[in-house]
Formats: structure tokens, C-alpha cells, sequence
């Protein structure tokens, strides 16, 4: 799952007018791979690229107690939604920040092999659609445009920044699944995937300055942007 964890995030600028702008809402679906990324350039956690252990990518993620157990992922959220509630002073824009946060620990049990856990302990879950392609990938843009199209008939503005925004993400998720497969030292994979997250994130702090949600109207707009 790489850019159908960004639906949720769409999905929260749709259904609700008081969510945070989109690109926070970027930060919140794609938060504890952020901190999986900085924890392994820590040294916290671990992976391993492993030709073949999945149809669909190398990865062998075989240590992220602290990212990528629900506990963890529950505890980012929390973390997460106090501080946009209480930056923004809107409790229901926290609450559906730490949606999108939480939402990103179930779409991955969707895909992932077991290598995630409830709370860091032994036992592994995981329902593995990285082994099957023919499932995995329509789900995954199924999930992604129709969160997407959701967005832009609950939103206005111009169309140009969200295409814009959608060609990268879709250009992206091309070279993920149909691009050569990762080798050597994970570190470039992990740097790889930061600037991927910044670019996108960044596109979507963009869009969200350029589109406002249809139930603000005349003056409104102006009180409530965020």
C-alpha cells in the first residue's frame, strides 16, 4: 500500500468541512512511515530488502514494534490529533486528523505479509495481498480515485492542482509496482521514500490552499481556512 494510504486523508477533506487542510491530512495517512523511516536511519527499528519474499516487492519488514504495531500506530494518533485539535482549537478537526493516522495501520494488514503486531510482541499479522497483484493493485486505485473524484465534488476550485497532484501520486505508485525492484543497502529505499512522501505532501499543502469544501461559502471561506 503506497498511495492508497492517502484515500483516507482525501476521504476526511470530503466527508468533513471542519478536517485540516489536505496536506496535514497528507502527514497524518502517511505519519508512521515517517517515523518507520527515521527510526531505521536510527537504528530503531529494521528491515531488509529480500528478492522474492513477496509478488509484489522486496521488503522484509521484519522489526517495527514501535511503528507499525496498533499500539504504536494508536499512540501517533492520539499524539497526532491532540496537537492539530489543540493547534487549529478544533477538536473535530484532531479527531479526524487521528482517523487518517490510524487508518494507515489497517490498510496495511490489508497488504502486508505478517510482519505486523498489536503491540510489539511475537505474534505477527498480516493478510498478504502483496502476493497477489491482480487483487492488490485495483484495490489500491479503486481506493485511491474514487477517494480522489469523492474529494473534488465535496471541494471548489481549480481542477489543475489536484490533477496535478494525482498524476504525480499515480506516476509514483507506476514506478513502485512496474519499476526495477530496490537492491543493495535499504538506506537508499528509506531516502528514496522520504522524498517521494515530502513531494506529494508538498503538492497537497498546495492543493488544499487552492480548494475549499462546498459547504463554506462567501466570507465563510476566510474564517475557516487552515
Amino acid at each position: 500500500m503506497f498511495i492508497g494510504h492517502w484515500a483516507p486523508a482525501f476521504a476526511a477533506a470530503a466527508v468533513a468541512p471542519e478536517s485540516p487542510r489536505l496536506g496535514t491530512l497528507f502527514i497524518a495517512a502517511q505519519l508512521v512511515d515517517w517515523a518507520f523511516a527515521l527510526f531505521v536511519l536510527g537504528g530503531l527499528e529494521h528491515l531488509r530488502l529480500v528478492p522474492g519474499i513477496t509478488a509484489m516487492n522486496p521488503l522484509d519488514l521484519y522489526h517495527m514494534p514501535l511503528s507499525h504495531s496498533l499500539l504504536g500506530t494508536a499512540v501517533f494518533a492520539l499524539v497526532f490529533g491532540v496537537a492539530i485539535g489543540a493547534a487549529l482549537r478544533n477538536a473535530v478537526a484532531g479527531t479526524w486528523a487521528a482517523a487518517v493516522v490510524l487508518s494507515h495501520w489497517l490498510l496495511d494488514l490489508l497488504v502486508h505479509r505478517p510482519d505486523l503486531t498489536l503491540a510489539g510482541g511475537a505474534d505477527k499479522l498480516g493478510w498478504g495481498l502483496w502476493d497477489h497483484p491482480g487483487i492488490a493493485i485495483p484495490l489500491e486505485l479503486a481506493l485511491t480515485l474514487g477517494a480522489f473524484v469523492w474529494y473534488i465534488r465535496a471541494t471548489k476550485g481549480p481542477l489543475g492542482p489536484p490533477l496535478i497532484l494525482l498524476g504525480v501520486m499515480l506516476v509514483l505508485q507506476a514506478f513502485s509496482w512496474f519499476g526495477p525492484e530496490p537492491q543493495g543497502s535499504p538506506l537508499a529505499m528509506v531516502l528514496t521514500m522520504l522524498f517521494a512522501f515530502a513531494v506529494v505532501t508538498a503538492l497537497a499543502f498546495w492543493v488544499g490552499r487552492t480548494r475549499w469544501h462546498k459547504r463554506h461559502v462567501g466570507l465563510a471561506v476566510a474564517s475557516v481556512r487552515r
